[in-house]
């Protein structure tokens, strides 16, 4: 499911499928991506990149899009890899350089950049 906050310029993405579930927060107003993967029991935390990652306004289209023509090709689809590597729990630097959301998604998680 995926909630778009306009006022806030916050996207939730909440993927259920057992093993593989996640939660996911756009903060398009401090620039980050965080993903929570619950089978991993940590954060994943990434810059937006103007050039990849779809504009708030696009991303409500897209979802549409992805929900009526299910399996149409789309060039702004967009998928990250992580590789992991040192983690560490989050300070309140990090949390004022991330934003709220992602804080309230990842407080007390290792954080992997």
């Amino acid at each position: 499911t995926m909630t778009i906050h306009s006022e806030e310029h916050v996207v939730d993405v909440h993927v259920r499928s057992g093993v593989y579930s996640s939660d996911t927060i756009f903060d398009y107003i401090h620039g980050y991506i965080a993903t929570r993967l619950f089978s991993r029991n940590a954060c994943f935390i990434m810059k937006i990149k103007k050039e990849l990652i779809p504009e708030l306004q696009e991303i409500g289209h897209l979802a549409f899009e992805r929900e009526t023509m299910q399996d149409v090709y789309s060039p702004n689809n967009v998928w990250a890899q992580f590789s992991a590597g040192t983690s560490r729990l989050g300070h309140v630097k990090d949390w004022i350089l991330y934003g709220k959301h992602i804080e309230n998604l990842c407080t007390g998680l290792p954080l992997y950049q």
